[in-house]
């Protein structure tokens, strides 16, 4: 069973994974996911994070809460990233999601928050 910090350690930071072999470690094939009101498929959802591989230097995922009922999955998690160019953004997320049967995630709805960052980074959670 997956959890938030596992996942994005992986996809964004695991360089002995590819980005598919990441994403199908924690993903379901039909994943989808809402960032701040904006929804993507999986496809989409990969073109974010293989744009954030070139952007990204190095992450920490700190999980504040985190809660599991059955097939339910909610955190509150703190992504601190140092980016390439040597910057660094903040942001805090809210996370409703759901599992599927084998652990992955199938669905997650997020709302973030930047806590630091330039006005050019407020949409790192979903640029492409």
């Amino acid at each position: 069973m997956t959890d938030i910090r596992a996942a994005l350690t992986d996809v964004l930071l695991n360089g002995d994974l590819t980005l598919e072999e990441a994403a199908d470690r924690h993903f379901t094939p039909d994943y989808r996911q809402r960032t701040d009101g904006l929804w993507a498929d999986r496809a989409e959802f990969l073109d974010h994070i293989a744009h954030l591989r070139t952007i990204v230097a190095g992450a920490e995922v700190e999980v504040h809460e985190e809660l599991r009922d059955g097939s339910r999955y909610a955190d509150r998690h703190t992504c601190h990233i140092t980016k390439k160019d040597g910057s660094t953004v903040s942001m805090e997320v809210y996370v409703f999601a759901d599992l599927a049967p084998d652990g992955r995630f199938r669905r997650i709805e997020e709302t973030t928050l930047m806590l630091e960052g330039s006005d050019a980074d407020r949409d790192i959670g979903s640029a492409r």
